[in-house]
């Protein structure tokens, strides 16, 4: 039975802690805090180190690594990242201002470990949602990257998203 650890990534209230909650076959450990800064008013609480769950997927075991989103907290992000199989870059296309620290995100984790990543477009069932090119545009991916669409709070979606990471995981083998 493969066990990959796949780190959950991207902007501020992309979705990251959603994402992981709709899938996990355990309870998620979150670091879920209370907003005091200019953000409260996007939403109640953020996370400020990580989340983690774990699903069993096909027979395969993923533990799913989710980061903070501001970049206040970004030291963890190279602490999640180590070991790491792949990575999943999670948009909210609905905000596009957020595309380009998206793309900077990608560079900085595509810098630390050569794994394989997906961009998944958050979001994509609310009438304001940017169209899968201009998310591709916006994250500034390359035509080899897979950008798809997500709906986090739907398990059959998140489903989809992870299927298709084991898939890059399964025939590209790491180089850490």
């Amino acid at each position: 039975m493969p066990a990959f650890k796949i780190v959950v990534t991207g902007p501020f209230n992309s979705g990251k802690t959603e994402f992981i909650k709709t899938i996990s076959d355990i309870p998620v450990v979150s670091t879920e805090k209370k907003i005091t800064t200019e953000d409260k008013g996007i939403k109640a609480e953020t996370t400020v180190a990580m989340d983690y769950g774990r699903l069993n997927l096909d027979g395969d075991t993923l533990y799913l690594y989710g980061t903070p989103g501001q970049t206040r907290f970004d030291f963890m992000w190279e602490i999640l990242s180590s070991e790491m199989n792949g990575f999943i870059v999670l948009v909210d296309s609905t905000d596009v201002p957020s595309f380009p620290e998206a793309a900077d995100m990608i560079e900085m984790f595509s810098g630390l470990v050569n794994v394989p990543h997906l961009i998944v477009a958050n979001k994509t069932d609310l009438p304001n949602a940017a169209k899968l090119a201009e998310v591709r545009r916006g994250t500034r991916a390359g035509s080899d990257v897979t950008v798809m669409p997500c709906v986090a709070l739907q398990k059959s979606s998140v489903r989809q998203v992870l299927l298709q990471m084991v898939q890059l995981l399964k025939k590209e083998p790491s180089t850490q």
